[in-house]
């Protein structure tokens, strides 16, 4: 009875045993940010996401854990002949993220590897159609058409190519100084043309302004010229206007006017004579009774014109009383 007893307690233990690892074997916990393939028979029939999950132990398995994070492949550098025969040696980066874990297991083998390897070849393809001063200068095209090309030649792979970086170009060294001189010779160049147009402009404006100026000076000539004109005409007008009144009151029988008339010239042309400056003596050869006569001819006219106490003239020529004051 206790051997039976024995015999029956140790078949329990077994049976325990044999649940909780049938029950280990059954759960599965997946990790977040990752997707687990399950294999029944070694043949895929579905993915378990992040979490708890639960399987038929001894049939099914986990074929791959896949992760499903956005990752960073480095590119190694490689030769690259450009469409103008010039040697560079580049490198960049490249970024994809699983997007089906079944696809990424079963469609392609190493998929890293695979990526690695046609983002080389595309590189090498899409910069080798490009000149070299494209290269230098157009990376953001280079890193667009390689996503582009990289993204749909992985797609079947259920990957998503993100981006792709070119990270660095380096030219051969005898050519990195060859572009040094051209780019020094451009820049001699553009600093040539550009004195070169300084100084033309600088000429325009000058002669611009010597032109400016001579107009301004013909205008200011032409100006000058039509006011002394204006002047010579007013003192002819205003000479002729006394000539007239001095032949009315001839006319008219005043003496004085003559006298005043021929006393005014005579002591003009005395004011000639003095005024010149290759005279220091100056003999007149006159008599100085003419002189005083037209003098007093002069203030003869003078009283007439004021009359002999300073009051205004008469009717006929004689002086109005002033008016005084009581």
């Amino acid at each position: 009875m206790l051997d039976f007893i024995d015999g029956g307690s140790l078949f329990v233990i077994v049976l325990l045993l044999l649940f909780v690892i049938i029950l280990f074997q059954s759960v599965t916990v997946v990790s977040q940010g990752y997707n687990y393939t399950i294999e029944r028979f070694g043949r895929y029939t579905r993915t378990l996401q992040p979490g708890l999950g639960l399987i038929v132990p001894f049939i099914d398995r986990v074929g791959a854990k896949m992760n499903m994070m956005e990752q960073v492949l480095e590119i190694p550098s490689q030769d690259v002949i450009t469409k103008d025969n010039a040697m560079v040696t580049v490198d960049g980066v490249a970024f994809f993220q699983v997007l089906d874990a079944a696809q990424a297991t079963y469609e392609v083998n190493f998929l890293e590897n695979a990526i690695l390897n046609l983002t080389m070849t595309n590189t090498r393809t899409v910069m080798g159609g490009m000149d070299l001063d494209e290269l230098l200068s157009q990376r953001d095209e280079i890193n667009k058409r390689l996503l582009g090309v990289v993204d749909h030649a992985t797609t079947p792979w259920g990957i998503k190519v993100t981006r792709i970086e070119i990270k660095d170009i380096n030219p051969p060294r005898d050519l990195v100084d060859a572009m040094a001189r051209q780019m020094k010779a451009e820049r001699e160049k553009r600093a040539s043309i550009l004195e070169a147009e300084g100084m033309r402009q600088a000429a325009i404006l000058k002669a611009e302004g010597e032109k400016q100026a001579v107009v301004l000076a013909a205008e200011g000539d032409k100006e000058a010229a039509f006011r002394e004109a204006e002047a010579r005409e007013r003192q002819a007008e205003a000479e002729a206007k006394a000539t007239q009144m001095v032949s009315e009151a001839i006319a008219a029988g005043n003496i004085q006017a003559i006298n005043y008339f021929v006393a005014g010239k005579y002591v003009e042309a005395l004011q000639a004579l003095a005024s010149a400056p290759n005279q220091k003596v100056m003999i007149l050869p006159v008599e100085a009774a003419s002189i005083i006569g037209s003098v007093a001819g002069i203030a003869e006219i003078a009283k007439q014109a004021f009359g002999d106490d300073g009051g205004a003239p008469g009717p006929q020529g004689g002086a109005v009383p002033p008016v005084r004051k009581k």
